[in-house]
């Protein structure tokens, strides 16, 4: 998953994440070192924040960009 390059790509600490998200900082750290998988509420709610889609946060594409 990609959670941690958008993160500091967009000069976003972890807390800061987890706040924003109404989550865990710790559930935020396991989710990038692949500790813990994101269910689907959970991948939507990283996608939206970073205004990607799905695709490109699990690195199934290289385009952010969301197809509708």
């Amino acid at each position: 998953m990609r959670l941690k390059e958008l993160r500091k790509n967009n000069k976003i600490t972890q807390l800061k994440l987890a706040m924003d998200l109404n989550m865990n900082q710790n559930s935020i750290s396991r989710y990038e070192t692949g500790e813990r998988e994101a269910d689907y509420a959970t991948l939507i709610a990283f996608a939206d924040y970073f205004g990607v889609s799905i695709d490109y946060l699990l690195g199934r594409t290289n385009n952010p960009k969301i197809n509708r």
